[in-house]
């Protein structure tokens, strides 16, 4: 008889589940059928439904499985009119409710969703030129239906003005129009002008130049836009430097062209405009390398009678004027005000951590979490980007997520795919323009698909912890939600302290300002290497040369004349050092100059800078590449060449290193408060003194290593 009561308990459960199903209830289905479960846990009917609807809401294939009697009503189609949202919003706004409603009803989920932030959408605003465009401009904009935002109108008058600029608007607010157009009208209207655009990155350049080259034969003004990179044909050069009016390139073979400019004499002459697209990359050491690399840029165009403003675009930062201002050496004027519309964004904070939890468990904890919510998000099949932390994390999240979807949706496991640095350059394209055309379901990257490369409109992202800086977080939470339409952004805290702070007090989070982006532009060593490439270039003179160099000059040409170095002529102080060429010794962003090459057999997987080769690919590392496992059977630290046998396998490894510090150069001394702070000239050192054979997250061996340490020479404090 209990029996019985209980049957008819679950039965009645389930039946007020599929009426709630049928009158569009989707919400109270899912506990109906929860309920259900939980009086009757094998009871597959009401499993199955409540998957289709937690995954398929509303869907025909969802719905036609009801049974006859409680047959739901055909979906009604939105009515078109005005203020009707287009097609793919509205698509994207079920996709957006769908993730949500997981979020909020699976088992699994509800209790780690900490919080859900609604960023609120913004309709466009519109302005308008004066004077009008000219005529191949206009008529452009108005076969395109193109109404230019207020920040773009702003941006194309201050460029019109001779205006320094620096635009920070967010991701797809139309940057690039608004450089584009005011670029071509100069070129249009002076036929010696030239331009150069400048990308962190060759797969950014390579996407920009089909954007120029649209752009060249819709607006039909010819520039012969091309790119100069180190891909570039030997006997393609001569041809790209006399006849191409705009240059897309990047800081590396920018430092090289400056060695060799007297080749691009007539190019630099004309040179109007200079474009720094994602300048707020160029941080750091690397900016620091990178703003140098400026001020020979202008050495130059000086030598060769051209004054070129710079056109700078970045993320949203917190010293726009500032770094603008340092990276160029150059005024620059900000331009922020939005006028794009922007679709709302769901931000959710997701803490996978139980009370109590240890942070080595939290973090297990952490890598599940992202690969269950990727899995659940492909297989509502909404594209969904996914960001983690490293390159290794990167192929396991990627590898774990396939293995989750393999058993029960082996034709979305196939829509799983990793990206990152490091792949050959047809293997990235590849991917992206399989991102691009929906191909890909499941992205699993590094901060390599933070930047502006085209992949479309995504749906969602998923932050496997939080990236470091504020800046980040919202570049990588506005890859999602392109194009207006509405998006979810999830970030998956860590336990350390500030992400539990941040999941417990969202306000802060959600309230907290962006980062400054700092240079420094007083590293003696960094300096003295561009010192020396600008005295091969031309002749420095302490006076003239003063402003781009800093006021210790003429301490820095004593010391690099005393290392023969340098030596003082008529003409100024000219380059007198062993090297003929002291570029191919001067590197902007790495500790040492030569890649690894990593062979599979005779084929070239991909290239790893020295950290990464010690860190990833030590001997009897497993490396992962594509979602496929390898081990490291030679690494040879001289010819730079690592080499590797396929092999499954069910475990990963983990590099330990040790880091010490040596001061080669005391500085400045200062104190605050009861504190000492020292600046100085240092040396770093990293030895990889082992690795962790690492099994279901539990360590079953460790394995000793003979490398040679690698050295860093920076400045401290």
């Amino acid at each position: 008889m209990k029996t019985h009561d209980v049957s008819e308990e679950r039965d009645t459960w389930y039946a007020f589940g599929l009426a709630r199903l049928r009158a569009g209830e989707v919400d109270a289905a899912i506990r109906c059928f929860d309920r259900a479960l939980e009086i009757d846990p094998a009871f597959a009917e009401a499993a199955r439904m409540r998957e289709k609807a937690l995954l398929n809401p509303g869907s025909a294939a969802g719905v036609a499985e009801l049974p006859p009697r409680y047959e739901a009503a055909p979906e009604k189609e939105d009515e078109a009119g005005v203020g009707a949202a287009p097609p793919v919003s509205r698509r994207r706004s079920r996709k957006t409710a769908r993730i949500l409603r997981f979020l909020r009803t699976d088992k699994h989920c509800r209790d780690k969703v900490a919080h859900i932030e609604r960023l609120p959408s913004h309709k466009p605003a519109c302005g308008i030129v004066s004077p009008p465009l000219p005529g191949p401009l206009a008529a452009y904009l108005e076969q395109k239906g193109i109404r230019l935002y207020t920040h773009q109108c702003e941006a194309i008058e201050r460029i019109r003005g001779g205006n320094h600029i620096i635009l920070t608007t967010p991701t797809a607010s139309g940057k690039t129009l608004a450089f584009n157009i005011p670029i071509f009208e100069i070129l249009l209207n002076n036929p010696r002008a030239t331009a150069l655009y400048i990308y962190p990155i060759k797969a950014l350049a390579n996407d920009q130049y089909k954007t120029l080259k649209e752009f060249e034969a819709a607006t039909r003004i010819i520039v012969n836009a091309e790119r100069f990179d180190g891909d570039t044909p030997g006997d393609e050069r001569d041809r790209i430097r006399c006849t191409s009016k705009v240059i897309l390139t990047n800081p590396y073979e920018l430092h090289y062209m400056l060695g060799t400019h007297r080749r691009w004499a007539s190019f630099f002459a004309g040179l109007k405009c200079i474009v720094v697209d994602e300048a707020h990359t160029y941080r750091g050491v690397f900016g620091s390398n990178v703003a140098l690399v400026f001020r020979r840029l202008e050495r130059i165009c000086a030598h060769y009678g051209s004054d070129p403003q710079f056109i700078l675009s970045s993320a949203t930062i917190a010293n726009p004027e500032e770094f603008g201002g340092k990276l160029v050496g150059r005024p620059v004027v900000h331009i922020s005000r939005d006028g794009s519309p922007r679709g709302s964004k769901h931000f959710v904070l997701y803490n996978p951590k139980p009370e109590g939890a240890k942070e080595d468990t939290v973090a297990l904890s952490v890598h599940n979490e992202t690969v269950k919510l990727l899995a659940a998000c492909v297989r509502m099949e909404t594209q969904t980007l996914c960001f983690a932390r490293s390159r290794q994390l990167v192929e396991l999240v990627a590898l774990w997520t396939k293995e989750a979807l393999r058993d029960d949706y082996p034709h979305l496991a196939q829509r799983v795919r990793s990206y990152r640095g490091g792949y050959l350059p047809e293997d990235r394209l590849r991917i992206e323009q399989q991102i691009k055309d929906g191909s890909l379901l499941g992205i699993v990257s590094t901060n390599a698909l933070e930047l502006g490369i085209d992949i479309g409109s995504l749906d969602c992202v998923i932050l496997s912890g939080y990236p470091g800086t504020m800046m980040s977080t919202w570049q990588q939470a506005g890859r999602a939600g392109r194009r207006a339409t509405e998006s979810v952004a999830i970030m998956v805290a860590y336990a350390n302290p500030l992400e539990q702070h941040f999941t417990r007090h969202p306000e802060d989070f959600f309230a907290r300002p962006h980062e400054n982006a700092v240079l420094d532009l007083e590293n003696r060593y960094i300096r003295a290497d561009h010192i020396l490439c600008a005295a091969q270039e031309l002749p420095l003179e302490p006076g003239r040369d003063r402003e781009a160099f800093g006021d210790t000059i003429m301490e820095t040409f004593r010391e690099l004349a005393a290392r023969g170095d340098l030596r003082q002529t008529g003409a100024g102080w000219t380059y007198a050092g062993s090297e003929t060429w002291p570029h191919g010794s001067v590197r902007l962003n790495s500790i040492s100059s030569d890649s690894f090459l990593l062979m599979h057999g005779h084929r070239l997987l991909e290239t790893l800078d020295p950290a990464q080769a010690f860190r990833e690919a030590h001997p009897g590392a497993v490396f992962l590449h594509d979602g496929q496992t390898y081990i490291v059977d030679e690494f040879d630290p001289e010819k730079r060449v690592i080499r590797v046998r396929y092999e499954e396998t069910d475990y990963y490894t983990r590099a330990a290193r040790e880091v010490s510090l040596r001061v080669t150069r005391p500085g400045a001394r200062t104190r605050a408060g009861s504190i000492d702070i020292h600046t100085g000239d240092v040396v770093i050192s990293e030895r990889y003194t082992g690795y962790r054979v690492i099994k279901h997250e539990k360590v079953i061996n460790e394995i000793s290593l003979d490398l040679p340490p690698l050295h860093f020479e920076t400045r401290a404090t």
